[in-house]
Parts: structure tokens; C-alpha cells; sequence
């Protein structure tokens, strides 16, 4: 029995001892790098998306809070506890949380206040009333 014949190998089989380059074909050729600029694009559209919604919530707290703060000031300026004006006491704890009082009614020793804040060219407003607790 005679040997067995040496087997031809195409010239794309034959290895070059680089990986991962045997099966590019002529149109696949940087497909990876455009895949990746286009994974980096959409990270970056999301991002660009995303923290301003986070901020607009900050600004929104802290807007609520300015106006818990001008109610609660207006409430003791009301009750005798603090010297003053309520409205006054009320606007100025209300710039003190960097917004500004837009209504404020002190009705007995309840104070109703509403403050607001401009953030990216959007009035963003709340409304807090303080005073004694019922009963």
C-alpha cells in the first residue's frame, strides 16, 4: 500500500499567525471600529439625555424645600415666636433656598407660600403651608 497523497491547501485556509483573520471578507473589513463609534455615539445621546432629567429633579426638590422653608417661616413669624413680618420672613427664607416667593397668605396662623425657581428657561413652582397642627 502506497502512502497517502499530501493534501493541497487553498491559500485562504493557509494560517498566517494572526487571529481572527482568516474569515474577513472584502466588505467586513473595520466593521468593529464603526460598531464602536456607534456604541460610544449612543452612550453619549443618552447621557446627554439623562442629566438633565437628574438635574430638573434636584432643582425640583430643592424648589419643594425652599418653600417648606418660607411656609414654616412665615408660620412663626405669624405665631408671635419670631419677630417680623410673615411675608417678609417667608421671602427671605425662600431666596435663602435660591427661589422666590410668587404668593404668599397667612390666614390666622396658617401661612400658604409658593416659590419659584427659572431653571433652563422653565418657571418650576411649589406650594407648602405650615402652621399649628389641627385639633
Amino acid at each position: 500500500m502506497s502512502p497517502p497523497a499530501p493534501r493541497h491547501r487553498s491559500p485562504r485556509c493557509e494560517s498566517t499567525g494572526s487571529a481572527g483573520s482568516d474569515d474577513v471578507g472584502p466588505g467586513e473589513a473595520g466593521s468593529g471600529s464603526i460598531l464602536m463609534v456607534a456604541l460610544i455615539a449612543a452612550t453619549m445621546l443618552a447621557t446627554a439625555l439623562i442629566v438633565p432629567l437628574f438635574a430638573a429633579f434636584a432643582v425640583g426638590q430643592s424648589v419643594q424645600n425652599a418653600a417648606d422653608a418660607a411656609a414654616l417661616a412665615a408660620a412663626d413669624t405669624a405665631s408671635g415666636r419670631v419677630a417680623g413680618v410673615p411675608c417678609e420672613a417667608a421671602g427671605e427664607a425662600a431666596t435663602l433656598g435660591g427661589a422666590s416667593v410668587t404668593l404668599c397668605a397667612v390666614d390666622g396662623l396658617i401661612a400658604s407660600v409658593s416659590v419659584a425657581r427659572s431653571f433652563l428657561g422653565f418657571d418650576v413652582e411649589s406650594r407648602a403651608r405650615a402652621g399649628p397642627p389641627d385639633g
